[in-house]
């Protein structure tokens, strides 16, 4: 049978997966940000703005640079220089085909 959790039990496991999530992002460098908007409809940016957007709603005093290196696990732009390539012409049409109204 089911345990009903608590708000706090609820919160914490919640806290884990996320925790865990990022820590697998952080690892698979390989993946790249549009590959995962081309399949799954959000990247690291798109989880780094919501961690942001939370600590907003909170009254948390957070800076999308600090949000980025949360996720990201170091500064964006040193993230961007080591695992970052450039869009190739599929990606960039596979977006186009998956968000159109991104554009």
């Amino acid at each position: 049978m089911d345990h009903e959790l608590t708000e706090d039990e609820q919160r914490t496991l919640e806290a884990a997966a996320f925790r865990r999530l990022v820590s697998h992002l952080q690892q698979r460098t390989d993946v790249q940000n549009i590959d995962m908007m081309n399949l799954v409809g959000f990247c690291r940016n798109c989880l780094s703005n919501w961690y942001l957007e939370a600590a907003k709603e909170r009254d948390i005093d957070l800076s999308k640079e600090a949000s980025r290196e949360r996720v990201y696990g170091m500064p964006y732009a040193e993230w961007k220089a080591k695992h970052q390539s450039e869009a190739t012409a599929e990606q960039r049409e596979a977006f186009k085909t998956s968000h159109p109204h991104s554009h």
